[in-house]
């Protein structure tokens, strides 16, 4: 028996079942090896230029990275986009949870990926300040926009960023414009302080609503509404379609009572569905007709200079207190300064102004 046993052992069956699990398992060891090994900066750069999407993403989390050491590899890659970037029509889109942004923006996506336009969907997922998670889902909300080979969804946690805006959505732009895709849409989380900062980063600036919500945000309302170039009224279908139309003409009277714009554009306010593909193409047309009269004008070259030097100040600002924060020195004072503060010892202001001379003594 244990003759036959081994003579079992050594049949050519085995050897080759043996044999294949040694070279099953040396793949498996370069695979994981290949996946651990990062690619050069000149090689992630190259695969942008040249339209991969994976040295895309690898290079976007790069940048979003809070790595110190990924910083001076991505400021390479950015550096070498720029040249290839500036391109693309920048849209934001906001608006109230529930306004249906996701789906609005699917049939929007589908719609310009129809017209031979290459699309990539930023979209900032509130983070949860408790446990600093996030969704993440949107690609799921797409299902159908993710799988168009036209289409790029990316998918940013906010963070602690202002108002849920994504920290380095800016830089991802130009990677975006770099890899080869003209029209860029920003997502917001949703009404807040978010949309300052998004309007900051875009051409064009989108405001969804919907009826029957409501003014619960009414000092907000008015400043986001300034800064809209057109105010869409989704699910404009069904039953909805008389409240669509109703509310449609309330907001194009509001719109008209604003100051001019200094792009000389003046905001209009229309319907859509995304649900029934209604009204989405004349979305897209009320936006070239923006960007036709804004580049006629030079506004549209013009605000791109003042974004560009908005996000120098507000990169400095953001450098300045990471390093500030991160000093090990101020660490120490800080911890201190903290408990005479809540003990009253001290008032905030004065401890703040003592910190700071500390900082930079």
């Amino acid at each position: 028996m244990p003759n036959k046993k081994r003579q079992a052992d050594s049949s050519p069956e085995k050897m080759e079942i043996s044999d294949f699990e040694i070279t099953n398992n040396e793949a498996i060891a370069q695979f994981k090896k290949k996946r651990k090994d990062q690619p050069s900066s000149q090689e992630l750069i190259d695969g942008i230029l040249n339209g991969n999407i994976t040295a895309l993403s690898r290079a976007i989390s790069l940048v979003e990275s809070t790595n110190p050491n990924h910083l001076a590899k991505a400021n390479t890659i950015i550096n070498a986009c720029l040249p290839h970037a500036n391109q693309s029509v920048r849209i934001g889109i906001t608006g109230v949870p529930g306004v249906g942004k996701s789906t609005f923006i699917e049939t929007f996506g589908k719609h310009l990926t129809s017209l031979g336009k290459k699309v990539a969907v930023l979209t900032i997922d509130p983070s949860s300040s408790i446990s600093h998670g996030s969704i993440l889902g949107d690609k799921t909300r797409m299902e159908e926009l993710s799988k168009d080979q036209n289409a790029y969804i990316r998918p940013s946690a906010s963070g602690e960023t202002l108002g849920g805006v994504a920290r380095k959505t800016r830089e991802t732009i130009t990677l975006c414009e770099a890899c080869g895709f003209d029209t860029i849409l920003i997502e917001t989380v949703g009404v807040g302080q978010s949309e300052i900062a998004v309007h900051s980063m875009v051409d064009f600036f989108l405001l969804l609503k919907i009826t029957g919500a409501g003014d619960e945000l009414q000092g907000m309302k008015r400043g986001i509404m300034e800064m809209a170039d057109a105010i869409i009224i989704t699910k404009a279908d069904g039953e909805n379609i008389k409240k669509a139309e109703l509310a449609k003409a309330e907001f194009s009277h509001a719109l008209h009572l604003f100051p001019p714009k200094k792009s000389g554009w003046i905001p209009i306010a229309s319907t859509c569905s995304a649900k029934n593909k209604e009204g989405i193409s004349a979305v897209w047309e009320t936006i070239e007709q923006y960007v036709t009269k804004t580049k006629q004008s030079d506004y549209f070259f013009e605000k791109r200079k003042e974004q560009n030097q908005y996000w120098l100040l507000e990169t400095i600002d953001e450098q300045l207190k990471s390093r500030f924060y991160n000093s090990p020195k101020i660490q120490l004072v800080l911890e201190s300064t903290k408990k005479a503060v809540q003990n009253n010892e001290i008032s905030p202001f004065a401890a703040a102004q003592l910190i700071l001379k500390n900082y930079f003594k």
